[in-house]
């Protein structure tokens, strides 16, 4: 049990700080090849902030284990509306700019209805790994066509400024060190849920998918705190939208076949409910803010679901 905790503990630490500078880098290097501010913020930078849920669940579905995939992908969904949304609403009250809700929430909406299609049949395979990823296209196109001046002036200040030798040396080690973090990640997820008699589904919903929400969790709470309000609840819309399209598709890709039951009897429905009523308050408050009692209802709603998944996974195998 020692050494698969070593494992996780150092596998967090390598996706953390290599996702954080992962992003930098493939932003300066896109930005020095001539890509524009407004589309390296659509796609590099969105992409990037859902890179440890890629590459832990690529890793899983090689290792043959494609339900710790699942589970991270909806974990993270359900840790970024509970956990993060939740306490950074709880630190800072967030105002809701409606141009966000009406750009981003239909698609994310879209994308959980077609995540739980995905799921309904017990079968995650490529034709739904197919459907996913065509919507994610459609997205970005969607993204790039909607955006607006001022969100092209917050990106440009989070590109470093690096010649592209360097920037290209960053990519390559940080993604190096990202995926040595994985393995050790989903080594260390698997051992544990083996000798605790745990399923790898279970693992993935909590263990994996918090740690890879963390990143999000400290951009959430340090945009709010300097007052970059958008970038906090932009952050959780896109974050979840790539989750669900980017991540879940690979083990319908790499390892087609029967998911874990419980995946879409359980946890699905706790996400749909969770998604919902984050477009409900969005909707409600969207001249307002996002305040306080909405995020403590959150925070307490996730703290219940994770105490819900710990009893009703005692006892149960993998």
């Amino acid at each position: 049990m020692l050494y698969p905790l070593i494992a996780i503990l150092l596998g967090l630490v390598a996706l953390l700080w290599s996702a954080d500078h992962f992003v930098g880098a493939a932003a300066a290097t896109a930005r020095r090849a001539g890509m524009s501010t407004m589309l390296v913020g659509m796609t590099i930078v969105a992409l990037g902030t859902s890179a440890p849920e890629i590459v832990v669940s690529l890793m899983a579905s090689l290792d043959g284990i494609p339900d710790l995939a699942t589970g991270n992908a909806l974990g993270s969904n359900i840790a970024n509306i509970g956990l993060v949304l939740g306490v950074t609403a709880l630190v800072v009250p967030i105002p809701v700019r409606f141009s966000v809700v009406r750009r981003e929430l239909p698609l994310l909406l879209g994308a959980t209805g077609l995540a739980g299609y995905a799921l309904a049949n017990g079968h995650l395979g490529r034709l739904d790994a197919t459907l996913l990823i065509a919507l994610l296209l459609f997205s970005l196109w969607w993204l790039f066509r909607a955006d607006t001046p001022d969100a092209e002036e917050e990106v440009a200040g989070e590109i470093p400024d690096m010649p592209l030798i360097r920037a290209l040396l960053w990519l390559v080690g940080t993604l190096a060190v990202m995926i040595a973090g994985s393995r050790g990640l989903v080594w260390g997820a698997s051992e544990i849920a083996r000798d605790l008699g745990i399923s790898e589904l279970v693992i993935g919903l909590t263990i994996v998918a918090i740690g890879t929400s963390l990143p999000e969790l400290a951009a959430c709470v340090a945009s709010a705190l300097k007052r970059h309000h958008d970038l906090a609840i932009g952050n959780v819309i896109g974050s979840n939208l790539f989750n669900l399209l980017a991540v879940l598709p690979i083990p319908g890709l790499l390892a087609p076949g029967a998911a874990d039951p419980a995946a879409g009897e359980r946890d699905y429905p706790v996400l749909l409910v969770l998604t919902l009523a984050l477009g409900a308050l969005l909707l409600w408050q969207r001249r307002n803010h996002l305040g306080r009692l909405p995020g403590a209802a959150l925070a307490a709603t996730y703290a219940g679901y994770l105490i819900w998944l710990g009893t009703a996974s005692l006892g149960v195998g993998s």
